[in-house]
């Protein structure tokens, strides 16, 4: 089982657990239902739906790495609103994040809460960024807004965890590349512990 809070716990054999890359799952993962969907938003949205309907899961967690400059390197935050952080359609007349037309409003509210784990508002977009300066959105990655979206519409419950691997500024890349490869054990303490 696993115990997101004290109401909620899902059967291991129904969790889907994503991974932009097998790196972020490390052999923690090896013996669990994973999917690994390749980096960036598209690939994100086709590998899940593809996923879902092959096997309907009763819970998706989706696990990886982010940059923060509001977190530190280490840090697991359990992210629950999400931002399209490069749908910028303000040319037209839409507010910035807005998809158009879609009756989504920018700033997505979905996923379930992690018992004792800070939360924050994650930036998807197909970009590594590493001049990270925006203030609405504090933690930034390549794939959780599809997939928490995905998942919504699906009517599947969603958890979104992100291990804090870099501060998305100068150094974002190196930091990255040293830091990914702890993020599975850090997933397993809090999921497996």
């Amino acid at each position: 089982m696993i115990r997101i809070n004290e109401e909620l716990e899902f059967p291991l054999e129904d969790t889907l657990f994503v991974f932009a890359l097998d790196s972020e799952a490390g052999k923690v993962f090896n013996d669990k239902n994973k999917l690994i969907t390749g980096i960036g938003k598209v690939n994100a949205a086709m590998e899940l739906t593809k996923e879902i309907y092959r096997k309907r899961p009763k819970l998706i967690v989706n696990l990886g790495s982010a940059g923060s400059q509001s977190f530190h390197k280490g840090d697991v935050v359990c992210c629950t609103k999400f931002i399209q952080r490069d749908m910028d359609v303000r040319g037209l007349g839409f507010s910035l994040y807005e998809t158009p037309l879609s009756g989504i409003p920018p700033v997505l509210e979905y996923g379930l809460r992690h018992t004792g784990l800070p939360e924050g508002i994650c930036g998807s977009g197909d970009s590594f960024e590493m001049n990270h300066f925006e203030t609405v959105y504090h933690i930034v990655d390549m794939e959780a807004y599809p997939l928490a979206l995905i998942a919504m519409k699906e009517e599947i419950p969603f958890l979104c965890l992100k291990y804090i691997s870099d501060d998305a500024g100068s150094e974002a890349a190196d930091d990255w590349a040293v830091q990914v490869h702890l993020a599975s054990e850090a997933f397993k303490t809090i999921l497996f512990s």
